[in-house]
C-alpha cells in the first residue's frame, strides 16, 4: 500500500496518440489525480496533448518516470511497446495502468506479471469489461443465485475494419500480437470473469481475406465443469455494419448482451415464485446493482422486469441432470441507454479501472482487472493463435499465480 501523496497521485502519460488523448479525457477529473507528463517519441504531438492537460512533455518512458511528482504510468503505445515500458515503470516504483494486452507474447507478458509481483506498485490491465455495469449486474446475479453458473458463452463481433489500412500496426502480428491478442483478449477475460474460471484447452481458426492478412479468427475454449465459450472476431465491415452479440447460456436462462462495450441485454429465466418474487425486486436495487466504482451514473440506465406466471407447465422440467418445478417466465431488460451511449460507458468503463488503480495503491486490495487476469487472457489469446497456426487442439497453460498477482 502506497500513501497517498499530498498533491494527489501524478500521472505521465506514455503514448500521445488517440487513444492517448482518449484515456486522458477519460481520467483527467479524478478527485486526486492530476496529470504531470505526456511522452511520445512525436515531440510534437506530446506538446499538443501537454498544452490541453497543463502537463510537461518527453519523449519516452524513462524520461517520464524519472520527472519528479510522477506516481502513475499509463501505457497508450501500441501494443509490442507495452511490456518493456510496464517493466521500466514498474521497476521505478510506478503504478501502472496498461492498454490491452499486457503483452504480444505470453512470455513477455509473464515477464510484467513476475515484475508486478515484486514490485510496490499497482498494475492494472484496462480490461474494461471488467468494469461494465451490465456484466458485474449478471455477476452479481450468479452470486444471488437467481443464474445458475454460466454453461456456455457465446461472442460474435462483426468489426470494422474502415480506418484500418493495409499497412496498419494492427495487422502486423509482431507489432499487435494478431487479432486474438490485439483484441480478443477482453473477451477472453469476460468470459473467465463470467464463469468463474480460466479455460484448460483452445482450439483456434484463422481466415486470411484473398492477398491480405487474417481478418477473421475464431476460438473454441473448454472451463472447468464442463463449460464451453465461442469467441469470433470478423474484422471485416464498414463501421455503419458493425454488430456484436454475447450470448450466455445458464441452462434455465439465457442472457443476450449486445454491443462490444455493453449497452443493452435481456436475460429470460424459467423460475418458481420465489425466485420470480426476487426478480420482480430488481428494478428498486438498480442503483445498487449497477453500481461500479468510479464509473458516473448518467440517470437513464433502467432494469425493467415482467413475469409471465403459469406460462410453463407446473410438472417438473429437467435439463442436464438439473430437475425443477419452473412454471414462470421472467423477461428482464437491462438497458443503459442503447447504443447511443456506447462512447459515454466506454469512457466511463476506462475512468472506473483507473478509479479501481488509485483505490488500491492508496488502500491495498486487488484490482479487478490485476496483472494476473491480462496475463490469463494472453495466454488463451496466444494458445488460441497457436492452434490456428497448427490445427491442434493445445492446452491454455498460465504461469503460475506466485509470479503474479491475484485475479481479482
Amino acid at each position: 500500500m502506497t500513501a497517498i501523496p499530498e498533491a494527489g497521485f501524478g500521472l505521465a502519460l506514455v503514448g500521445c496518440g488517440g487513444f492517448g488523448a482518449y484515456v486522458l479525457d477519460a481520467v483527467h477529473d479524478i478527485p486526486g489525480l492530476r496529470v504531470v507528463v505526456c511522452a511520445d517519441p512525436d515531440r510534437d504531438r506530446a506538446r499538443a496533448l501537454a498544452e490541453r492537460h497543463g502537463a510537461d512533455v518527453c519523449t519516452s518512458v524513462e524520461e517520464a518516470v524519472a520527472r519528479p511528482g510522477v506516481d502513475v504510468v499509463a501505457l497508450a503505445t501500441p501494443p509490442a511497446a507495452h511490456a518493456d515500458a510496464a517493466v521500466i515503470a514498474l521497476r521505478a516504483g510506478k503504478h501502472v495502468f496498461c492498454e490491452k494486452p499486457v503483452a504480444v507474447s505470453l512470455a513477455a507478458a509473464a515477464r510484467v506479471a513476475e515484475e508486478a509481483d515484486r514490485a510496490s506498485g499497482v498494475f492494472v490491465v484496462d480490461h474494461v469489461l471488467r468494469y461494465n455495469p451490465i456484466l458485474r449486474l449478471l455477476q452479481r446475479l450468479g452470486g444471488e443465485g437467481l443464474l445458475d453458473p454460466l454453461r456456455r458463452f457465446a461472442f460474435e463481433n462483426d468489426a470494422s475494419d474502415e480506418d484500418l489500412g493495409p499497412d496498419h500496426w494492427f495487422w502486423d502480428p509482431a507489432r499487435s500480437g494478431g487479432i486474438h491478442i490485439e483484441h480478443g483478449v477482453h473477451f477472453f477475460d469476460a468470459a473467465s470473469a463470467l464463469m468463474g474460471s480460466d479455460p484448460v484447452e483452445v482450439q483456434g481458426m484463422a481466415v486470411r481475406r484473398p492477398g491480405g492478412p487474417v481478418d477473421i479468427v475464431v476460438a473454441t475454449a473448454t472451463h472447468p465443469r464442463g463449460s464451453v465459450a465461442t469467441h469470433t472476431h470478423s474484422f471485416t465491415h464498414a463501421h455503419r455494419a458493425e454488430r456484436q452479440l454475447m450470448r450466455l447460456d445458464y441452462g434455465f436462462a439465457e442472457a443476450r448482451v449486445t454491443g462490444w462495450i455493453p449497452t443493452f441485454a435481456t436475460v429470460t429465466a424459467w423460475t418458481d415464485e420465489a425466485g420470480a418474487a426476487r426478480w420482480e425486486r430488481l428494478p428498486e436495487r438498480a442503483d445498487d446493482l449497477l453500481a461500479v466504482p468510479g464509473l458516473r451514473p448518467h440517470g437513464q440506465e433502467r432494469i425493467t422486469v415482467s413475469v409471465a406466471r403459469g406460462a410453463g407447465s407446473d410438472r417438473p422440467a429437467s435439463g442436464r441432470g438439473i430437475r425443477r418445478v419452473v412454471p414462470h417466465r421472467v423477461d428482464c431488460v437491462i438497458d443503459l441507454g442503447g447504443e447511443t451511449r456506447k462512447p459515454y460507458i466506454y469512457t466511463e468503463s476506462v475512468r472506473a479501472a483507473m478509479t479501481d488503480l488509485l483505490h488500491c495503491a492508496a488502500h491495498g486490495g486487488t484490482p479487478l482487472a490485476g496483472v494476473r487476469a491480462g496475463l490469463a487472457a494472453v495466454a488463451v489469446a496466444e494458445a488460441a493463435t497457436r492452434s490456428a497456426q497448427t490445427g491442434r487442439t493445445l492446452p491454455v497453460t498460465i504461469p503460475s499465480p506466485s509470479a503474479a498477482e491475484g485475479s481479482g
